[in-house]
């Protein structure tokens, strides 16, 4: 895969300088002498707003890519963002619950992982002796199925929440299979909000003002936001301390992430100057790609410490866990993407204040 494969990307990378000089022109095509010579015709090269892909810097083996356990010191091992793997601490219980840390899982694209990092980073942070509260913000309900709520069955639900000032969080909360994990779970009516809301007074504070009562409660709330940038993504990031980014590592993927960090500005500019980046997840990487590597050392290459050093290898245990309505961590306990996520956990904790 050469350099120019990924054009358009230069809202991202745009600070990123050019490294390679022009290609060659092409050599004239030898024709016989009977035929007048053809004309050479000049290569045709990038536009010049285009930004050309960088290589990937690091050289990744085999033993590199796989999962760091050594209980007997620090990670020294190069990981798969090109950088040595932190030696982070075991998160210990708190000694008191709540104020909330409140963090959107957040990326306008659809497919790069959202709901499968919000059920399965909630119960690796529900393993600490943390209790968290998912909510699902998306009219899809993902991760309600996720987590063994059917949506179609629910008689109250997070819409109810945000447009009937009679509904209290109590009501729509439900406690999960797995210990210190509760669940705001959504439907398909949740759709309706985003157009009702349009009139409503101060409208992108309507879930920070539903969620102010039960911040005291828990310890981490976790938001799986719907993939688009509309009014319900905006209250998500309104009421929220922190962003994660699911970022799937494929180069639409990394298109969209100009938008979403647009959006992020200004919310952080006229809605939320505490709203901050947590970090930027790299989701479905298979280390075996040249695309999911050049993919991967580009967004580290912009974002520098912004990216997580967990990366979320692709398995097929996930569909399988959906099947079952439960997160990784209990289905496959010892897997590597159990591994992975309880990585990620500790990770997110290190980063929040409220960690």
């Amino acid at each position: 895969m050469n350099e120019s494969t990924f054009p358009g990307t230069e809202h991202v990378m745009g600070h990123l300088q050019d490294r390679h000089s022009a290609p060659e022109p092409a050599q004239p095509i030898s024709t016989p002498p009977s035929s007048p010579p053809r004309p050479v015709t000049p290569p045709r090269g990038l536009p010049d707003n285009y930004a050309e892909m960088p290589k990937p810097t690091a050289k990744l083996t085999a033993e590199d890519l796989a999962p760091v356990n050594d209980p007997n010191g620090p990670r020294h091992k190069i990981g798969p963002t090109g950088r040595p793997q932190p030696d982070l601490p075991v998160p210990q219980p708190p000694t008191k619950t709540g104020p909330a840390q409140v963090i959107a899982m957040c990326n306008q694209k659809g497919g790069v992982g959202k709901t499968t990092t919000t059920i399965n980073l909630g119960a690796a942070i529900a393993e600490t002796g943390r209790k968290v509260l998912l909510i699902d913000f998306d009219p899809q309900g993902s991760a309600s199925i996720g987590l063994g709520v059917q949506p179609h069955d629910l008689e109250l639900s997070v819409y109810n929440l945000l447009m009937q000032r009679d509904i209290t969080p109590d009501e729509v909360i439900q406690p999960t299979r797995v210990e210190n994990l509760d669940l705001m779970p959504a439907n398909i009516d949740l759709s309706a909000a985003e157009v009702q809301l349009v009139q409503e007074v101060a409208r992108e504070y309507t879930l920070q003002r539903v969620l102010d009562p039960i911040i005291p409660l828990y310890d981490v709330i976790l938001i799986d936001c719907a993939p688009s940038l509309g009014l319900l993504t905006v209250n998500a990031l309104t009421a929220s301390n922190g962003i994660v980014v699911p970022l799937e590592c494929e180069f639409f993927a990394l298109r969209g992430l100009a938008m979403l960090t647009d959006t992020i500005a200004k919310v952080q500019d006229r809605l939320n100057p505490k709203l901050e980046i947590v970090g930027i997840l790299g989701t479905m990487f298979d280390g075996r790609t040249t695309h999911a590597r050049e993919v991967l050392d580009r967004v580290v290459q912009a974002f520098d410490e912004r990216v997580f050093h967990t990366v979320i290898r692709r398995t097929v245990k996930f569909p399988e866990t959906t099947v079952v309505g439960e997160p990784i961590t209990t289905y496959a306990p010892s897997s590597q993407a159990a591994t992975q996520y309880r990585d990620l956990a500790k990770e997110v904790l290190a980063r929040c204040p409220a960690g």
